[in-house]
């Protein structure tokens, strides 16, 4: 590039650019960060101190009177707590919903009220904060609970004692007493996330402490540990054959459901089958998946969820549900699919895409109920296809190949016409800032992953937000380039202008224009490559693994090929010709980002979606959306009437000296 503040009328515009490009990162980071920083205080305490509330109340009032004094006062103690925090919780309609909960709480305990409402009062409230707030209820890892026995002797047996009956040696000193993982009645009102819960933030007031020097995979074999000691080895037995029988799969769809599932909810919604069916998963948690837990499963109950809140009239609740049903869930499992049925994967997000449009629109609930109900049937058909035997070796290696030739390709043509442009043009000094760009980017990618697998919960949302503003920032800064190489095609002497000012010093801000270039084309791409290979790896098998690395070693190498090639065409084009074909690359990657921007903002739930009827092609960013399809037009319009004025001047500038 060259110096940009040469064109008329453009005097400060690459600084403006460049200014804007880093606001745009500070105010994504600065979100990042503060939300990360949220997640990890306020409601995870909220909760653990419901939870606490609800389990324990019981055991301090009977028939409006007080059977324990001291436990009574600090029950009326955390309620306080619980208001407290809840007026800490950020502005929001949830907000005012929580804080008049957290009063209703604090005049029920007050007054020695019944208590099932107490329990009714914290479940309200657990639900609308885990609703509205981000709380992470699943481990980020699979749970592994072989060590589990030893770590608990190690860190927990001196005040629970060895088998966790509250007989520790350290337990005579304690008031109150350490809990008795054996007492059935107790312990049935307590979930594996409530327990992890304590186990993090520990209990003010008791002998209970925090164990934040453990990590947090630790803290959840833990919970799972603990939260299996009340049931017999009878009950898991009966468990794990109703499981394999088919028996709880429709209400134990994920990870989720047992982590949050107490065992007196599931005697009073399933009966003892579903209580025993969970015993067992509490003991194999891997039996309904790994991590977050199946994709398939976690859709079928948000889209449920959505579907009720619909009936209810919250449509609002309705969309977000809907909204999460595909980036929470069926997103993590279309690259899979995608190697197994692929027609099935387009259809199911499309007829996804027309639910969201049915519950935004307002629809009619016998359409909305049609439409989910066509969902479930193909996301039944997604599971078998995806529960079927591992993907083979082959498929592994195409799959993974495929995977970072699609991602890459766009970023490759960027930065290979960029640096064949300043190679052409003497700036070899300009090549540092655009490998620092894209360099930059492949470490931004990686630590955002990084923290959204294993510090805090990015939501769906969350990231299709991420990936559409950073499209839609890539996206100006093209276009801003590609009619600077466009206005280049026009101007006098052109070649003159090339010689004095691409081969002159260019701009502090002008180097870092051409760093923010290489760096949105990567960093968009990045971090959903990544979670693409995730879910391709977790369906496939020791010896797919291997070839799932030779098929990115495979992507990378093509990548680097092809890269060489528009750089070597680039060095042999003449440098008018290379204006014109730079310009015409860029700006058609600009349209293609202008598309893939649009629909990432649509499925991240801020913007409407028109479904049309419309060839989708991802690799050029074009969608069945009016919304992405008139942005791309307008682009493409725009494109010709820049041709139109560059002919009309080029002609103009022509006639006098014919004359």
């Amino acid at each position: 590039m060259a110096h940009f503040n040469s064109l008329p009328g453009n005097k400060g515009l690459a600084k403006y650019m460049y200014m804007s490009a880093l606001g745009a990162l500070f105010f994504l980071a600065l979100t990042f960060m503060s939300g990360a920083a949220f997640a990890a205080g306020e409601p995870e305490r909220l909760l653990q101190l419901l939870d606490y509330v609800a389990v324990d109340y019981s055991g301090t009032v009977a028939g409006s009177k007080v059977v324990n004094a001291s436990e009574y006062a600090e029950q009326i103690e955390f309620a306080g707590h619980i208001r407290e925090l809840a007026a800490q919780l950020p502005p929001s309609e949830a907000k005012g919903a929580l804080v008049t909960g957290a009063d209703r709480l604090v005049d029920l305990i007050g007054r020695k009220g019944d208590p099932a409402g107490v329990e009714s009062a914290t479940a309200d409230m657990r639900a609308l904060l885990m609703k509205n707030f981000p709380v992470s209820t699943v481990p980020k890892g699979t749970i592994d609970l072989s060590g589990a026995a030893p770590l608990f002797q190690q860190r927990c047996a001196a005040c629970h004692g060895a088998q966790g009956r509250g007989d520790g040696p350290l337990a005579a000193g304690l008031e109150p007493k350490p809990a008795n993982f054996h007492d059935a009645g107790r312990q049935a009102q307590r979930s594996v996330f409530g327990l992890y819960n304590t186990i993090t933030l520990g209990v003010p007031g008791t002998g209970m402490p925090a164990f934040k020097d453990m990590s947090d995979a630790q803290r959840w074999v833990l919970a799972f540990y603990v939260s299996t000691l009340a049931a017999s080895d009878a009950e898991r037995r009966q468990g794990q054959a109703l499981w394999e029988k088919g028996g709880g799969k429709d209400r134990f769809v994920d990870l989720n459901s047992i982590t949050m599932t107490t065992m007196q909810q599931a005697r009073r919604e399933g009966g003892e089958d579903a209580a025993a069916t969970l015993a067992f998963l509490r003991t194999n948690p891997q039996a309904v998946g790994a991590a977050h837990g199946s994709p398939i499963g976690f859709s079928v109950r948000m889209l449920g969820q959505s579907l009720n809140k619909y009936r209810r009239g919250d449509t609002d609740g309705a969309y977000q549900d809907a909204v999460a049903a595909y980036l929470d869930g069926f997103e993590l499992a279309e690259t899979g699919l995608k190697t197994v049925d692929p027609a099935l994967r387009t259809t199911i997000e499309q007829d996804m895409m027309k639910f969201r449009s049915l519950v935004r629109e307002r629809a009619a609930v016998q359409l909305v109920t049609a439409q989910h109900d066509t969902l479930l049937d193909l996301l039944r058909k997604a599971d078998e296809r995806l529960r079927g035997p591992e993907i083979a070796p082959e498929v592994s290696f195409f799959s993974a190949f495929g995977i970072l030739a699609r991602e890459g390709l766009e970023a490759i043509l960027i930065i290979a016409a960029i640096i064949a442009f300043l190679t052409k043009t003497g700036r070899r000094d300009a090549l540092p800032y655009i490998h620092a760009g894209w360099i930059g980017a492949l470490g931004a990618g990686f630590a955002t992953w990084f923290a959204a697998s294993y510090l805090v919960a990015i939501s769906g949302a969350s990231r299709e937000l991420t990936e559409g503003v950073t499209a839609l920032l890539a996206m100006g800064i093209l276009l801003y380039v590609s009619f600077w190489l466009i206005n280049k095609l026009h101007v006098e002497r052109w070649k003159h202008f090339i010689e004095s000012k691409v081969r002159g010093a260019l701009s502090g801000r002008t180097l870092w224009v051409l760093a923010a270039v290489a760096f949105f084309a990567v960093y968009r791409e990045v971090f959903e490559t990544v979670l693409f290979f995730q879910a391709l790896w977790a369906q496939t098998g020791p010896n797919g693994s291997t070839m799932i690395v030779l098929g990115v070693v495979a992507g990378v190498a093509s990548l680097g090929v092809l890269g060489w090639a528009i750089f070597r065409l680039g060095i042999r084009l003449p440098l008018r010709q290379l204006f014109a074909a730079s310009s015409a690359l860029l700006y058609g990657l600009a349209v293609v980002f202008a598309g893939k921007g649009v629909v990432a903002l649509q499925e991240a739930g801020v913007m409407a979606v028109t479904a049309v009827s419309f060839p989708r092609i991802e690799l050029l960013g074009i969608y069945p959306s009016l919304q992405s399809l008139a942005a791309q037009t307008a682009l493409v319009a725009l494109a010709l009437l820049a041709l139109a004025v560059t002919f009309w001047l080029r002609r103009g500038k022509r006639t006098p000296s014919a004359a």
